[in-house]
């Protein structure tokens, strides 16, 4: 079972984007290292869809959060060890010492540069051993769910030969026979387990970034369910990418899967929908979310429409756009999955009527899929007033609260349908009517 979203939802949602601020992956993309990096740009891309790996995963990004680690590890030198490491041949040992000594002479005759970048590769690797297994030590004081991880790399650093590059000098000169049997031990015999070195050390990377980033935004972390519970339960449930974000409450489940949003315009539906399909997915890969407590069920995907375009190079207009979106949409839920669906503003595109009859009847259609979560915002508050008898849907709005004539958003979730009408009122406050 692998967890689906498309590129429409991951861009209605920013979720990636390495450079761009305001982005969720910008928010988390503190590593220091390339492996680091690599292996963050993994995780953000392969949600998970087993609730024991994900709790697994949570638990462990807890630990290095409280651990409160500075990461040890120069990242040049890191370069360094990959290259030389990633460099080597299957060669045995007397044609290595022959290619040493051959590349030895070649840098004093003709000023050849490999004699030189052995030695430097050499002298990171020993220097990034001794790093890790430093670093190794003190983790294995600690309990916790990193133990046999971390254990697993002890064991690596205790194999024959890795003592005696432990205990050298990196800054003494030595002999062309020391560097070629310090080259062929790592290059050949441990070359598997220094490859499993640098992969744990970009896990520390990720693991104390991804920590410090829930330290410093009061994140925290949800636990995962199994998907039949249908469960979606949040406290304080806010966008982390917004300073001072408003937390509101959310409860989904069994019975009552389905979400029907109202409000002004600016009064936060469009931000608060997304910060729903952010935390959901940051849940799926075990990333800390913006939250005083959450707990979910697995979902299977994400689908949103909530920035829906025209599509000139297509044909599409705006409204065929969403009804194109809506299908897609339809498609996904009909093959049983259990998904997250975020749909802001139906139909927006076209008329009052036929925007109220299909958002009435989409609304109707999708809240049949009780394996699905449905959130649906409208600015149609009458569809409201047909959707009362349906016992599976909960109404919610975002208010507006008139300070004389001009509005002001609390951004609070309320329980019921809204009533405001403040649309005429900021036409004539903006004096449009007046010129």
């Amino acid at each position: 079972m692998s967890f689906t979203i498309d590129k429409q939802s991951i861009e209605e949602l920013d979720l990636l984007g390495k450079y761009r601020q305001g982005s969720v992956y910008f928010l988390f993309n503190k590593v220091k290292s390339r492996g680091g990096e690599q292996l963050l740009d993994e995780l953000f891309r392969q949600p998970l869809t087993d609730a024991g790996r994900i709790n697994e995963r949570t638990a462990i990004f807890r630990f290095f959060e409280q651990a409160d680690l500075s990461f040890p590890f120069d990242p040049r030198q890191l370069v360094l060890v990959r290259e030389y490491i990633d460099s080597g041949t299957e060669q045995g040992r007397l044609a290595g010492h022959a290619g040493m000594l051959l590349k030895k002479g070649l840098s004093v005759l003709t000023r050849d540069e490999r004699y030189k970048r052995i030695i430097q590769g050499l002298q990171a690797t020993i220097e990034i051993l001794k790093k890790c297994a430093g670093l190794t030590e003190y983790l294995a004081t600690l309990s916790g769910p990193y133990a046999s991880r971390v254990a697993s790399v002890r064991g690596l650093l205790q194999q024959e030969g890795v003592n005696r590059l432990l205990e050298t000098d990196i800054y003494r000169t030595m002999s062309v026979t020391t560097i070629a049997a310090f080259d062929h031990l790592l290059k050949v015999k441990l070359k598997p387990a220094i490859q499993d070195m640098l992969h744990f050390i970009a896990e520390v990377d990720v693991n104390i970034a991804v920590g410090r980033v829930a330290r410093e935004n009061n994140l925290t972390y949800a636990a995962a369910c199994v998907r039949e519970a249908n469960l979606l339960k949040a406290d304080g449930l806010r966008h982390p990418c917004l300073d001072n974000a408003i937390g509101n409450e959310l409860t989904m489940q069994e019975g009552s899967n389905v979400l029907f949003l109202t409000g002004a315009n600016m009064a936060g539906k469009s931000t608060w929908m997304k910060a729903i399909g952010i935390n959901v997915y940051l849940a799926h890969i075990g990333f800390p979310v913006a939250a005083k407590s959450m707990a979910f069920s697995i979902r299977e995907g994400i689908c949103s429409s909530i920035n829906v375009a025209d599509n000139i190079g297509l044909g599409y207009s705006h409204f065929y756009a969403e009804v194109v979106r809506v299908k897609q949409a339809a498609e996904a839920t009909s093959t049983g999955k259990h998904l997250l669906l975020l749909f802001d503003e139906l139909f927006k595109g076209t008329n009052v009527k036929d925007a109220y009859d299909g958002t009435l009847a989409v609304t109707e259609g999708f809240s049949e899929y009780t394996n699905c979560l449905f959130i649906v915002s409208t600015h149609i508050i009458e569809v409201g007033a047909a959707l009362q008898s349906r016992p599976n849907i909960r109404f919610r709005y975002m208010p507006t609260v008139m300070d004389g004539l001009t509005p002001r958003y609390t951004y609070r979730l309320a329980e019921g349908i809204t009533e405001d009408r403040q649309g005429m009122m900021i036409i004539r406050n903006e004096g449009i009517l007046d010129m």
